[in-house]
């Protein structure tokens, strides 16, 4: 179990960050004139951007071969995702402070999967580069 969070722990302080952001009470801040219309989705698309980087990032780190295989892309893709919705099921019925809603999962899910989208594109660049 160790050896699986070897090297994920910048992705677990970020977690950690993305939880207390999604959950702390921010009053009028969403009022504000200094935020755009969708700010709020931006800033998701943001966060699970990150995320799914950064634990891409520890798998590849703890393979020998620097590579992740399909099985290591979905879960990398999936975790992120999950998470988002259980912070929104949270926001809806325990933080209700804070509204719970699809649009910001719908966020979580393509910030990861743009994330996603960089890391395979990386990942295949090098392997096509090696060859060359």
């Amino acid at each position: 179990m160790r050896y699986l969070f070897k090297y994920q722990g910048l992705t677990l302080i970020w977690a950690l960050i993305i939880f207390i952001l999604c959950t702390v009470k921010l009053g009028g801040v969403s009022n504000s004139h200094l935020f755009f219309a969708g700010f709020d989705k931006l800033v998701h698309c943001g966060l699970f951007f990150v995320l799914t980087a950064l634990m891409s990032s520890g798998v590849i780190r703890a393979n020998t071969r620097h590579n992740l295989t399909p099985l290591q892309q979905f879960l990398s893709f999936l975790i992120p995702v999950a998470f988002g919705g259980i912070i929104e099921i949270l926001q809806a019925y325990i933080f209700t402070w804070r509204s719970g809603e699809w649009a910001d999962l719908f966020a979580d899910t393509v910030g990861a999967s743009m994330a996603m989208f960089c890391v395979v594109l990386t990942i295949w660049s090098q392997k096509y580069e090696k060859q060359s």
